[in-house]
């Protein structure tokens, strides 16, 4: 999981936070979604339909599982990714760094008083050391390591060999994505495989969320008159999901 996340958190320039009123209408915007929206919205999906709609098609000791990992998926937004859908949409790629380095800062603090939050609500207990151990490895730890290695390479050879490094790592984030992936279903292969129902019914909530924080996230820029380069981005970070930190 550090070789997955390391190269993505050195993409992030934290002194990008600088440019951060330059767009705060739509930075605005995807903090509402991103942390006052998404979570809570999540968990009251996860609560209609894991708990009522189709409670009779799921293990009833699994209920309160399923609705956590629901949550914990939700509870952070995406760190990584977000670059690539921005230049897929045509975003403002400054709006973009600014807006994941100030949701990274916000990750920290944030995360485990809402986990902590809305887990306790939905009446599932998870130990605040193992919370707070979780961002100290998977935010803090990768974060500080990031920043560190990312000073010193521009310190001895500039943006070019920083470029060329992120070039190189590039390829093992992505072998350690896809063999984080492959473990997980490896060792859940036989669940899925007996239980495809349980799969497509997890899959409802999330596509709903989804969709619903990213049409609210794009209209509420619209209206505030932010243009598409900068909505765009907004409404795909304000609907996305840190898988990374959740699989931890």
């Amino acid at each position: 999981i550090w070789v997955m996340i390391f190269p993505m958190m050195m993409k992030i320039d934290f002194s990008a936070l600088g440019g951060v009123r330059r767009q705060w209408k739509g930075i605005g915007v995807t903090l509402f979604i991103n942390w006052a929206v998404k979570p809570f919205s999540m968990a009251l999906l996860g609560w209609i339909f894991i708990r009522h709609v189709f409670a009779g098609y799921l293990p009833a000791e699994q209920l309160d599982s399923y609705i956590a990992g629901l949550i914990l998926l939700a509870a952070a937004p995406c760190t990584a990714m977000v670059f690539v859908w921005s230049n897929r949409c045509h975003g403002e790629p400054n709006f973009t760094l600014s807006q994941v380095a100030l949701n990274d800062a916000i990750m920290v603090v944030a995360f485990v008083p809402i986990v902590a939050l809305l887990l306790g609500i939905s009446s599932i207990t998870v130990p605040w050391n193992t919370l707070l151990l979780s961002v100290l490895l998977y935010i803090v730890v990768p974060v500080a390591i990031s920043v560190a290695l990312r000073r010193w390479v521009l310190s001895r050879g500039g943006d070019a060999q920083l470029q060329k490094l992120l070039q190189r790592l590039g390829p093992a984030s992505l072998f350690a994505l896809l063999a984080t992936l492959v473990l997980l279903f490896g060792f859940q292969g036989q669940q899925i495989l007996a239980q495809p129902l349980v799969i497509v019914i997890l899959a409802v909530p999330i596509l709903i969320q989804v969709y619903f924080n990213s049409g609210l996230a794009y209209v509420l820029n619209r209206r505030f008159g932010v243009p598409h380069c900068v909505a765009g981005p907004s409404a795909l970070i304000g609907a996305s999901n840190f898988f990374e930190l959740a699989v931890a």
